[in-house]
């Protein structure tokens, strides 16, 4: 399986779970941004061939979702990423500090 079908995977995964859309392309069109969009969210997705013990997440993977979500109208971005691998196929969400403000606050009021 070659880097664009473990990417399409985990795009597929993530847009399910969250009840979202994958974009065409890997959001590479003018038009439709980010690997997978729901209402509120433009995800960029991340991923490797084999399995990893870590990562590293580049600011300009942040950068670039923050200006997509922008062009695409979407009040929240997240990087989605996970170690890689098919037998690890668990994602992790990075958000920015705002949001998770926001959600601790709710679960606090949850409680």
């Amino acid at each position: 399986m070659n880097t664009r079908r473990y990417s399409k995977a985990q795009e597929s995964r993530v847009a399910k779970n969250l009840k979202g859309k994958r974009q065409s392309n890997s959001g590479a069109t003018p038009f439709f941004k980010g690997d997978v969009v729901t209402e509120h969210f433009c995800i960029e997705c991340k991923t490797s061939m084999t399995e990893k013990k870590s990562t590293s997440i580049k600011r300009e993977w942040i950068e670039g979702i923050k200006e997509e979500a922008f062009a695409m109208g979407k009040p929240h971005l997240a990087l989605a990423f996970n170690y890689g691998g098919l037998d690890n196929p668990e994602n992790f969400y990075i958000i920015d500090e705002r949001l998770f403000n926001q959600l601790q606050t709710y679960l606090e009021e949850e409680n």
